[in-house]
């Protein structure tokens, strides 16, 4: 689950990381009350962020400064309603402007070849890591976190010297245990800070320099929000894709990929294999759907229809192992689903285990294609999405 920078930014304050202050405006209003606040404290400019789940802000014209309370409402009102990457703006993060003196890019992600959490670090801050991997791959430095002992001193210290951070290497030590102290609070897969930046504020009667978070992004596994259901409520779902709120609502695991063969499976590993083997067939899949076990026919119904809103789907395979799962159920529910079809889309079906003798009879009935085996059963899909009309 992806959540705004505001609200990462709350998830590393909460966990004793140096972030600057911000509002959050949902009017143009809103930006200039916050906007005046922020200058009567002595601030010589605001920033105003778009906040949409996306990057790439900066140069659609979606952060911008502003010097007045006027010309932040003006600024505000400008961003507010503007369509990034097809996301409509909503809201707006108003803060005060950093003198910045260095940027840096610093990250917690998991490696899950590695089993551990992976720190990576650049002294080129404020860019895309992906741009810096690709054009200065040595200017990435990395170092994992120890899976029960976490990152030590040390790690973080020599993280800090290779990032060019020797002259904050306190706070650069501090933020770098912050990351993965915040991945484990939350049970992230990234908690992002780009930049990382080292600005200029007033101290007693001088400026002084210090390391802060300017900019965060947290990725949540949505599997873990049982363990903190009080992060449900960061969901945007202004900005989450209709078929994942549809498949989480119904209790399916749904992914969608590129191909053209939609896919209805129960079970993660059948799914995956069911996947290889329409590869095999020459085909490629739309998707990854998990109905799970003990699927009724209601949620088989819905999981059709999440395939069938693809326009890309040419064909649908369905391949369920009944153990938990009943297959006459099963056949149910995809009779049920055909029949509320809006498009011809052929469908091949392969059920097996329990109750597959009566899901037979039932599809048999409805004059629903079947096939024996797995390997059948793609190749018929993959030639189905081939045939002329196919999907229309």
């Amino acid at each position: 689950m992806k959540i705004q920078e505001a609200d990462a930014k709350g998830l590393l304050l909460a966990q004793g990381l140096p972030v600057p202050g911000w509002t959050v405006a949902r009017t143009a209003g809103e930006a200039r009350s916050a906007a005046e606040s922020i200058l009567a404290a002595g601030a010589d400019r605001v920033v105003i962020k778009a906040q949409v789940l996306v990057g790439g802000r900066g140069k659609a014209g979606g952060v911008k400064l502003a010097g007045s309370a006027d010309e932040a409402e003006a600024v505000a009102s400008a961003i507010l309603g503007m369509s990034i990457k097809g996301i409509t703006v909503r809201k707006v993060l108003v803060a005060a402007a950093a003198d910045i003196v260095k940027e840096f890019y610093l990250s917690a992600v998991l490696d899950r070849a590695a089993r551990r959490i992976l720190l990576m670090g650049s002294a080129e801050g404020g860019v895309e890591i992906e741009q810096v991997a690709a054009e200065r791959p040595d200017a990435i430095v990395t170092v994992h976190a120890h899976p029960h002992l976490g990152l030590a001193d040390w790690q973080a210290r020599d993280l800090a010297f290779r990032m060019g951070l020797g002259g904050q290497l306190k706070a650069a030590v501090a933020i770098a245990k912050g990351l993965v102290r915040t991945m484990h609070a939350y049970d992230a897969d990234l908690v992002e800070i780009n930049p990382l930046a080292i600005v200029r504020e007033p101290g007693e009667g001088t400026i002084v320099e210090k390391l802060v978070c300017l900019d965060a992004k947290v990725t949540l596994d949505d599997s873990a929000l049982p363990r903190h259901p009080e992060l449900e409520a960061l969901r945007d779902p202004d900005e989450e894709d209709p078929a994942d709120a549809l498949a989480r609502a119904a209790g399916l695991t749904f992914i969608r990929l590129d191909g053209s063969i939609g896919c209805m499976v129960n079970g993660a590993g059948l799914a995956m294999t069911t996947m290889d083997l329409v590869k095999r067939a020459g085909g490629e899949p739309a998707n990854f759907l998990d109905i799970g076990g003990g699927a009724k026919a209601d949620r088989v119904a819905a999981a059709m229809g999440l395939i069938l809103a693809d326009p890309k789907v040419k064909a649908i395979l369905v391949n369920i192992f009944g153990g938990i799962t009943r297959g006459d159920e099963v056949a149910r529910g995809l009779i049920e689903a055909r029949a509320q079809q809006v498009r011809d889309v052929p469908m091949v079906v392969r059920i097996v285990g329990t109750n597959a003798a009566e899901a037979a009879e039932l599809l048999r009935a409805a004059r629903f294609v079947t096939a024996a085996t797995l390997d059948e059963a793609a190749a018929k899909a993959v030639a189905a999405a081939a045939s002329p009309g196919s999907g229309a």
